[in-house]
């Protein structure tokens, strides 16, 4: 294999692109570009490195190479090949979001709306907010203050806004388009950061309910006038130029970055996150390749994107870099780079102390039960009540921290005997089934939430899948809190109650039981809810739908009234025929 890929290395040319690695199962576990690839391959075979480049090294067992035109074609290849093959040794963005905008759309009769698609001639935006909760805010606060249409699609018969003075009812008045225009150029003001107009307004119409003697209407103005005056006070980061831009800093030891971006909307600082990751070359590289992955498949960047001094040309090339010399700019660079190794020395001490206390937690308990360290624990929970809607959930925990990704949810099947032994058995049963016909790791050590009747029920289970596994029994006192551990011969482990092991069993247990009963309280009131909507006539799959999205719940569309049943979108015919059918027919009991 080395003979290989040392005739390999000799072949590799003096131009730029993009290297894959690849394991002995052909799998590509890490990807980076080269402005000459023959050095940068080469040096991975060559010198001595850290431990976490020996890692990867250790596990290259071939590679392939893409030559491209210029370094800059090789940053947007080597970006489309992360995405695709999601390589474990590269820097990745998984969480692949789009920030949302507020809109103001260009209809007849506009509509203040929170997006997250950029569609040219639908409106005028704002945005982006890295914060989603305050965009929301906002859009709820406009919409409160400047009487825009609501609804989709006009109703026949004015709503519940327009009765509360929020919207024009162009439903049944005949509202000019100009109409809008003062309203469109006030939430324009508003939203480019000068609020002194807002606070004017809602100061009137605090005055106007407090002499109306609506007194809790203008606590509530009151209360937003606080809350805007307050938000005033807190964007003390400012550039006066109203320009939208990210700010870039970075820290780093020998094996971990620390990205830091600001995010400036109007010349104010808004939001901030914080990436933190190993990188495998070298440093600038590793800073180039977050900063194009970062932006290069977004739709929108902002005009100006700040970064610290960078060798390489190679981003100003794609995107609007600016690399200040001095002044507001440097500062906020500088701040950027502050908060970054602040950040990253926080989250090594956190992570040295969490990791020291996991690996005596996970060592702990191997010798508790009498096995090697459990690296990989997957946890079982079934969830139900007087033994209807019946389900599971499967957590999953690798070096003593969650996997979300490796969660399973289970509806249990009918049985002949439905009890939580049985479904136990079951549940690891169709587990453990499918991984092994998958060829899925399996774990080093099963948890059960329940004691010797489940820990019996999972280990037969595995008996017939020709299955060795540990199963173990998390046991809970009467306030339903972790109270100790049985091993699989149904003898209680003794396990101190201030040790990192009690606490680790506590996580996972606690885990375990939120996922089940959550997956259990959503398929109960999907079909509470659904059951009661099948006896209306004329509501199909569609308005049930439409009206779980819009309602909390069901008691909510049960007292809701016409108006606010039209505000979900039905039509006036369906509207009221569920609101009869609910004057006539109660509620099932609750189960």
């Amino acid at each position: 294999m080395m003979d290989l890929l040392r005739q390999k290395l000799t072949l590799l040319p003096e131009k730029p692109g993009v290297y894959l690695m690849k394991d002995t199962l052909e799998q590509i576990i890490y990807v980076g570009k080269a402005k000459i690839l023959k050095n940068r391959v080469r040096s991975y075979f060559t010198g001595s490195h850290d431990g976490k480049t020996e890692r990867l090294v250790s596990q290259i067992a071939d590679f392939e190479y893409i030559i491209t035109e210029s370094e800059v074609e090789a940053l947007v290849l080597e970006c489309n090949l992360i995405k695709k093959h999601n390589p474990k040794y590269n820097i990745l963005l998984r969480d692949d979001k789009t920030y949302p905008y507020l809109i103001i759309t260009e209809e007849n009769h506009p509509r203040i709306l929170v997006t997250r698609q950029v569609k040219k001639g639908r409106g005028k935006y704002f945005g982006p907010y890295p914060n989603a909760t305050a965009a929301r805010e906002a859009a709820r606060l406009l919409n409160r203050l400047f009487p825009f249409r609501k609804c989709r699609q006009l109703p026949s018969r004015p709503c519940l806004y327009y009765h509360l003075e929020q919207c024009l009812a162009p439903c049944v008045t005949d509202v000019p388009p100009n109409e809008y225009g003062e309203m469109r150029k006030d939430v324009s003001t508003f939203l480019k950061g000068d609020q002194s107009k807002i606070i004017t307004l809602l100061e009137e119409k605090m005055q106007t309910a407090s002499e109306s003697l609506h007194f809790e209407r203008a606590k509530e103005y009151r209360d937003l006038i606080g809350d805007l005056k307050l938000l005033q006070e807190k964007q003390n980061i400012t550039l006066n130029d109203f320009i939208d831009r990210d700010v870039i800093g970075y820290a780093l030891t020998s094996d971990q970055m620390c990205i830091q971006v600001f995010y400036l909307r109007l010349g104010k600082l808004l939001a901030r996150e914080s990436f933190i990751f190993p990188y495998y070359e070298e440093p600038e590289e590793a800073f180039i390749s977050f900063v194009a992955q970062f932006y290069i498949e977004r739709t929108v960047w902002p005009p100006e994107i700040l970064l610290p001094p960078i060798e390489s040309l190679v981003l100003a090339n794609l995107f609007p870099i600016i690399v200040p010399q001095k002044g507001k700019k440097l500062d906020l660079v500088q701040m950027a780079m502050s908060n970054a190794q602040t950040t990253l020395h926080d989250q090594i001490t956190l992570d040295v102390r969490q990791q020291s206390e996991t690996q005596l937690a996970l060592a702990t308990l191997g010798e508790l039960l009498n096995i090697a360290v459990p690296s990989r624990i997957e946890a079982f929970d079934i969830s139900n009540i007087g033994g209807t809607h019946n389900v599971a959930g499967m957590v999953q925990f690798i070096e003593g921290k969650p996997e979300r990704k490796g969660y399973r949810k289970y509806k249990i099947q009918p049985m002949a005997t439905s009890d939580d032994t049985a479904s136990m058995g079951q549940v690891v049963q169709r587990r453990y089934a499918r991984l092994v016909s998958e060829g899925g790791p399996l774990p080093n050590l099963i948890l059960v939430d329940g004691g010797k009747g489940q820990i019996k029920a999972a280990s037969k289970a595995l008996n017939e899948l020709n299955l060795t596994i540990p199963v173990a029994g998390m046991v809970k006192n009467d306030r339903h809190q972790t109270h100790g551990l049985i091993d699989h011969l149904g003898k209680s482990v003794d396990l101190p109650k201030n040790h990192p092991t009690f606490y680790l069993l506590g996580r996972i247990q606690n885990e375990v039981h939120r996922f089940a009963i959550t997956f259990h309280r959503q398929q109960r009131a999907k079909r509470m809810t659904l059951s009661a909507l099948d006896g209306i006539p004329g509501i199909g799959p569609k308005r049930k739908q439409q009206l779980l999205r819009h309602f909390p719940s069901l008691d909510d569309i049960q007292c809701a009234s016409i108006e606010e049943l039209q505000a979900a979108g039905l039509p006036p015919s369906a509207a009221a025929m569920i609101y009869d059918y609910f004057r006539v027919t109660p509620l099932p009991a609750p189960l």
